[in-house]
């Protein structure tokens, strides 16, 4: 999704080659991953020549929301708790990273 939303409208081809060049990723791959976000309804795509362009379906802040609560239903059940515990204890978030995460947690609550 990222190299969908840093371009205008990219081809498999575009996407592939940009991954490509932060790792090794088969062109196949790629193929699939843009046909799976496009049955979850993350991109569209239109025919362009012999190939399509894929385009966001809905703005990029809606998508991450939606992207979010499926790996949370996925990986977590739906619970929110372990994600955060888990980014806490694993991804050594800064003082500044926390206090703004205690900060958003108890205006929420």
């Amino acid at each position: 999704m990222k190299v969908v939303w840093e371009r205008e409208e990219p081809s498999v081809r575009d996407v592939y080659e940009a991954l490509l060049k932060k790792r090794r990723i088969a062109y196949t791959t790629v193929m699939t991953m843009m046909n799976v976000l496009e049955r979850k309804g993350h991109l569209k795509k239109r025919p362009h020549g012999r190939t399509y362009l894929y385009h966001p379906s809905r703005p990029r802040q809606q998508v991450v929301g939606s992207m979010v609560r499926e790996f949370l239903d996925r990986v977590f059940g739906g619970a929110a708790a372990p994600l955060l515990l888990h980014l806490v204890e694993d991804r050594h978030l800064t003082p500044r990273e926390l206090d703004e995460l205690l900060r958003r947690v108890r205006g929420k609550g």
